[in-house]
């Protein structure tokens, strides 16, 4: 058995020498292979702490995001002059006017006296129809041609330097091919008619009757009848209407997304080892038992740290992502309020009181029925005769063919600038069409087929010559109206008009996105640098070199740097307190822990 052992307490510091003797009272010692071997001096594997060096890192904590702000819709009052009252019209009142007139009124009708002459009658050959004239058709095809016209694309407009015209796509249907008709002929019908012709006109032979008088009185007009007129004013009736005060617009609504909170496992160290000092063996031969310590290597676990984090949630029904928000749009009606205003009702009339006319009885001598003469009727004389009567012309039946509409698109202009105004032409385009000419029909006259009849053809028929006898008339005074009474002069009363205030919608509700920045939470965790474990050979200080005053200048080393080395103070005695400050020191440097090494005292600044 090796006279070489290690005394080691982690992790109390018990500070032990390692005696290497080349020679040992009663038992033969040999050294371990690789173990230094200078005289006088001793040496120790001495456990070197695991090297860790702190690592700050940024751990996302909320993910990058956007949020809405919402910009609301903007309104402008308009100021639009409404009817407060109806124009009507006012009436004066016009009299009827009379003039005097004289007239000449009779006094006995006229008459005649009557002398009989015979009817005369000649010989007259004629051409009567035997078939009727008619139409024969003939279809004309209707004609197309291409016609080109220039249509407008875009309406002319004006240009602002400030604020653009806006247009909107407008489409409308034009004509592409013109409607036309066709035509089909249908050829003229005829029937055999037979019907009774004139051989020989009627005539009348008359005898004188003289003519009658009586003595009439009868009421004569003096003053013709007037109309005399009033003014009824104009009526008026209090009218409500609903008046739009703002236009019909959209809000937008947003609510911040809900965040839920996560948390998550972030490891801080990893999972190291180490060495820690077990019991002595129970078998161990050794009268020491420190001679046959057991140093065994544990594994120390990882160390975590717990991360809270925010996650954002969705959105609620109705409601649109946007960012860190959800949104949804409201529509927010037109408002209207009540006013009233006066209408006319019935406008400004007159009415009217007829006044009748003024009369006068007179006496004359009254034509109770003239001279006449009594006829006898002699009757016309007819013979049958055959010919082909048109029943129906020849005519055509149309059928419309519709024309032909296509679709057009060109830019329509929906508000034009207002101020600094540059005119911009409307801008054209050539489109062609068909154009038809309708359908006609070219018509031929087919002539009537004519057949000779002979007849006796009243010249002239038995009259009367009569000698004429002048009415007598007499002088009369009247007043005669001239103008009746009418509604002048109206006076236009202008409609009345107040003040209504709207508010017009000039942009709506609309949204602008905000990025939000990630979040990180700063998180220090230690990482191994260094693995540490049994060092190799180091020289350490041999217990015969531990002095009280090597004790009393590491203890004050100690305490310069800010350690304790017991209650009170330095005291030269390497005590529990003072190995556990040399432990902790150690450590804290990265120094080979166990032993008072050589490297440790160089640290403390101790020769």
């Amino acid at each position: 058995m090796s006279i070489f052992f290690i005394l080691f307490s982690y992790p109390l510091f018990t500070l032990t020498l390692v005696f290497l003797t080349v020679f040992a009272l009663g038992l033969s010692a040999q050294p371990e292979a690789g173990m230094p071997s200078v005289p006088g001096k001793c040496y120790a594997k001495c456990l070197i702490q695991d090297q860790y060096e702190t690592v700050t890192e940024q751990i996302l904590v909320k993910a990058a995001s956007s949020r809405v702000e919402v910009v609301p819709a903007k309104y402008e009052t308009v100021t639009n002059q409404a009817i407060k009252k109806e124009a009507s019209t006012s009436l004066s009142i016009s009299p009827a006017k009379f003039e005097k007139m004289t007239q000449q009124v009779m006094a006995k009708e006229g008459s005649q006296t009557l002398s009989i002459v015979p009817a005369k009658f000649e010989t007259v050959s004629n051409q009567v129809v035997s078939k009727e004239g008619s139409t024969s058709l003939s279809v004309v095809a209707p004609k197309v041609e291409t016609v080109s016209e220039q249509v407008m694309v875009k309406d002319g407009y004006t240009e602002i330097k400030v604020v653009p015209a806006r247009f909107e796509t407008v489409s409308e249907d034009v004509v592409l091919e013109d409607a036309y008709e066709t035509v089909s002929v249908i050829p003229a019908k005829y029937e055999t008619v037979t019907e009774q012709v004139l051989a020989k006109e009627g005539y009348t032979t008359l005898s004188i009757v003289p003519a009658k008088y009586e003595t009439v009185s009868e009421q004569v007009m003096v003053k013709d009848g007037y109309t005399t007129l009033s003014v009824v004013p104009a009526q008026y009736e209090t009218v409500t209407e609903e008046v739009l005060v703002a236009e019909a617009s959209t809000t937008i609504e947003r609510v911040p997304r809900g965040y839920e909170t996560m948390t998550e496992r972030v490891e801080t160290a990893p999972a190291t080892t180490k060495w820690e000092k077990k019991k002595a063996d129970k078998n161990c031969l050794s009268a020491n038992p420190d001679d046959c310590l057991v140093w065994c290597l544990v594994e120390v676990p990882a160390q975590y740290s717990m991360i809270t984090k925010s996650v954002a949630k969705g959105c609620a029904a109705g409601y649109t992502e946007s960012g860190d928000d959800c949104i949804r749009t409201i529509d927010v009606p037109a408002q209207y309020v009540k006013r009233t205003y006066q209408k006319v009702k019935t406008p400004a009339t007159t009415t009217s009181v007829s006044v009748p006319a003024k009369y006068e009885t007179r006496t004359y001598q009254k034509l109770v029925s003239p001279a006449t003469t009594t006829s006898v009727s002699v009757p016309a004389k007819y013979t049958s005769r055959t010919y082909q009567k048109l029943v129906t012309p020849a005519t055509t039946t149309r059928t419309t063919v519709p024309a032909k509409m296509g679709k057009r698109t060109y830019q329509k202009l929906v508000s034009p600038a207002t101020t600094e105004v540059v005119s911009v032409p409307a801008k054209y385009e050539t489109r062609t069409y068909k154009k038809y000419a309708p359908a006609s029909v070219t018509s031929t006259d087919v002539a009537p087929q004519y057949a000779t009849v002979t007849t006796e053809k009243l010249v002239s028929d038995a009259t009367t010559t009569s000698t004429g006898v002048d009415a007598s008339y007499v002088s009369r005074s009247y007043e005669k109206l001239v103008s009746d009474a009418v509604a002048v002069n109206s006076e236009g009363i202008g409609t009345q008009y107040e003040t209504v205030s709207m508010k017009k919608l000039v942009s709506p509700a609309t949204t602008r996105t905000i990025e939000v920045p990630a979040e990180y939470r700063t998180a220090t965790k230690r990482v191994l640098k260094k693995a540490g474990g049994f060092t190799e050979w180091r020289e350490i200080v041999c217990d015969s070199d531990v002095t009280t005053e090597l004790v009393r200048k590491v203890q004050n080393a100690l305490m310069t740097r800010g350690y304790e080395v017991g209650p009170a103070g330095a005291d030269n005695i390497l005590g529990s307190d003072t190995k556990s400050a040399l432990v902790k020191f150690q450590k804290d440097n990265g120094l080979p822990v166990g032993a008072l090494d050589f490297e440790t005292l160089k640290a403390l600044g101790v020769k």
